[in-house]
């Protein structure tokens, strides 16, 4: 039975699982993450267990506890890992106290970050892992946005990057990428993770603030275009990926205000790769 408490900066994650997949995920992608227990706090505490009953051998299925919540219903067992990720997406989205989340890419070079929102078939994970990869920016995370209010800063919280369909062939043949393992017939299609490189590992700890807001879309083939647009707009758009700003109240607002103050935003659309990162290029002027 697996027992590992791991550092996620911001937070510490106990998981729990006898399935052998979820094992060789934690050692594919959180190998040196691994902390003493012993006198560390607990943000989030996640089994991944087999469904009881005849589940257990006909269709078996894993199913997702947070302390002893089971939020999800059961997924086949062959996406234990898969549900392991999910899972704790959904915890930060729904109980990371005392941050604002929203479900966008961040990276980040000397101190000043990218954020790109993730609205469904943007492109967002493929351009997010481009620029990873190819430009080497540093990995905040390609899925959630964590704000500090406190600080106004974004905090790092570098997990696998989540990867769909196409993207896993195209990522795939970047230098120094490592995949994991392909899950088929997911809910999102066909899955796979890339492990983070070790420099935005090793700066997991290091905020940035925000300095440009990008809406990405990507449809194959279309001329690239890029426009600036208001903040206002743009704050109306990202409220809309924002899992916990109306429960935060006035301190949600006032800090996406402050974000958005220092930052300039843009629509971006590309009809490929090449093309989406001369645009991030040109916006944050490299």
């Amino acid at each position: 039975m697996l027992d590992a408490l791991l550092r996620i900066p911001p937070f510490n994650v106990r998981i729990r699982s006898p399935f052998d997949s979820v094992a060789r995920h934690l050692q594919t992608f959180y190998a040196d993450a691994r902390i003493d227990g012993a006198r560390s706090f607990v943000d989030f505490d996640l089994r991944i267990l087999p469904a009881s009953g005849l589940r257990r051998w006909w269709h078996p299925q894993a199913r997702l506890e947070l302390d002893g919540v089971e939020p999800f219903l059961p997924l086949p067992a062959d996406q234990a890992a898969p549900l392991l990720e999910w899972g704790l997406n959904w915890s930060i989205a729904s109980r990371a106290l005392g941050y604002l989340v929203m479900h966008a890419a961040v990276l980040a070079r000397d101190g000043k970050a990218v954020v790109m929102p993730g609205f469904p078939g943007a492109g967002k994970s493929t351009l997010c892992a481009s620029l990873t990869f190819l430009e080497d920016w540093q990995l905040l995370s390609d899925e959630l946005a964590i704000l500090d209010p406190a600080t106004g800063q974004l905090i790092p919280h570098p997990r696998p990057i989540s990867l769909k369909n196409e993207s896993i062939d195209i990522v795939g043949r970047f230098d120094g990428v490592r995949l994991g393992t392909r899950y088929l017939d997911t809910r999102k299609g066909t899955i796979s993770h890339a492990v983070v490189p070790p420099a935005s590992q090793q700066a997991a700890e290091r905020s940035a603030r925000c300095r440009w807001v990008v809406f990405p879309r990507f449809e194959a083939g279309c001329e690239p275009f890029m426009e600036e647009i208001p903040r206002a707009e743009a704050f109306a758009l990202i409220s809309e990926q924002s899992f916990n700003k109306e429960r935060m109240g006035e301190t949600g607002f006032v800090a996406l205000c402050a974000m958005l103050d220092g930052a300039r935003c843009y629509h971006i659309e590309y009809g490929s790769t090449a093309d989406g990162l001369r645009l991030i290029g040109d916006i944050c002027g490299n």
